[in-house]
């Protein structure tokens, strides 16, 4: 398959509201040339990156928008703009290798359309964004519900916060501290010729000084490092695990942090891995698997305790509870077309049903790790804050360390170029039980 019908495919799945790139790609690309694959991934996240810049000049372009039933045209415009605007590829060629999709489509009808309308934005590209310079969304590439929410909440952070999200992210890794000492895996891969340094909060990460093919890593398939981000390595050590206790992590897909647990405290009683579909549960084996590592997985919904919990409480909880993935959006650029700004109170009412839900599994004394990979204070500080308003046996530890903003209730951290994700947390502890009514 041609790498930009490829993209091009996945990015109309994205459009039409079917699926995000992380689903609808892959199957295509299976189907793409082994040397073309790298183009199409690029040309697909690429332009998802840049959509909603692209959208504006596309919009100045076109006499009218497309029709629902013509997205993956729509999708061909973007990443033929995508490749005039943002790489090296030559004008002619960008064009031209375009159009031609459009036959493999079936609509060539439009391909007269999308011809003239590349050719043109090669020719006005410049003046078109000059007409739009006074747009934020032109100079953020942000949907505008999204750079204003930004805006709002972090007056002095927000167009840093843009430009990290529109970065190329790091590739970071979290060493198996049962296996290796972080320096030890840093002179294994200076032996070998990799480029590392040691990630400035987490105890256990590195960030590779270029990326490169993760299964080609000394120790990859013994379980000596694997692919974590810096922000989400915090929450093993926040946790403060010690040797019998049973650990619930809630919504563990893909199981990263499930693994980082018994990583880090190899003598807990029990842990248990709660989420919501069997199918995410597939890649959390996996990775227990790779690291040679057991828990208990169970497909459910946490808020419905009867389908899952035994009775016996839990001395912790890691709740990285469904966000917005707004701290996230520089790995998963389709989250620009894909969120909505109605999404965001949707998903702070389950947050909320969650801490509420759970909160009822914890023992006394016990503590609970609220984490979200979002940047909006709605999904964060503010449900923490509403969630120890309406539990009288609720309390709040400060979380100590120099990463992130101190908030009102927990610690945010802002995506960094070349360091960590958007991610939040906030750690509660149980003094009480809840009166019995």
């Amino acid at each position: 398959m041609n790498p930009r019908l490829a993209a091009a495919r996945a990015l109309a799945s994205v459009l039409s509201g079917k699926a995000s790139l992380g689903s609808s790609l892959p199957p295509l690309l299976d189907k793409v040339d082994a040397r073309d694959r790298g183009l199409a991934q690029d040309l697909a996240f690429g332009a998802a990156r840049w959509q909603p810049r692209l959208a504006l000049i596309a919009e100045k372009l076109l006499q009218k928008p497309f029709k629902a039933a013509d997205h993956d045209v729509e999708a061909l415009l973007l990443v033929g703009l995508y490749q005039l605007f943002y790489t090296r590829i030559p004008a002619h060629a960008a064009i031209g290798e375009t159009v031609a999709c459009v036959d493999k489509l079936k609509k060539t009808s439009l391909k007269g359309l999308l011809n003239a309308v590349l050719r043109n934005a090669q020719r006005d590209g410049e003046a078109i964004c000059a007409s739009l310079d006074s747009d934020p969304v032109l100079h953020t590439a942000h949907p505008r519900w999204l750079q204003k929410a930004l805006k709002a909440n972090w007056p002095e952070h927000w167009q840093a916060i843009c430009a990290a999200n529109n970065a190329h992210p790091p590739l970071i890794l979290r060493v198996n501290r049962r296996l290796r000492s972080r320096d030890a895996y840093l002179a294994e891969l200076a032996a070998v010729g990799i480029a590392a340094s040691p990630c400035t909060y987490s105890r256990d990460g590195i960030v590779l000084a270029q990326a490169c093919d993760v299964t080609g890593l000394p120790g990859f398939a013994a379980g000596h490092v694997s692919v974590q981000d810096e922000a989400a390595q915090l929450a093993a050590d926040l946790l403060q695990l010690v040797p019998g206790q049973r650990v619930l992590d809630a919504c563990c897909a893909p199981g990263g942090k499930t693994c980082h647990l018994l990583e880090a405290e190899p003598k807990l009683a029990h842990v248990l891995g709660v989420d919501l579909e069997a199918k995410r549960l597939v890649r959390v084996r996996e990775n227990l698997a790779r690291l040679g590592l057991e828990a208990e997985l169970i497909a459910a919904d946490g808020r419905d305790l009867a389908s899952w919990w035994d009775g016996q409480p839990f001395q912790r909880i890691l709740l990285d509870a469904p966000c917005s993935a707004t701290g996230v959006i520089r790995r998963h650029p389709d989250i620009k077309l894909t969120r909505q700004a109605s999404d965001i109170t949707a998903l702070a009412t389950l947050q909320g049903e969650l801490l509420d839900a759970l909160w009822t599994t914890l023992e006394v004394g016990g503590i609970l790790l609220y984490a979200t990979c979002s940047v909006l204070p709605e999904e964060n500080s503010d449900n923490i804050g509403a969630f120890l308003a309406r539990t009288p046996g609720a309390r709040e530890l400060d979380i100590d360390g120099t990463f992130g903003l101190k908030q009102a209730h927990g610690r945010q951290l802002l995506p960094q170029v070349d360091g960590h994700d958007g991610f939040y947390y906030a750690k509660l502890i149980k003094i009480a039980a809840a009166p019995q009514g």
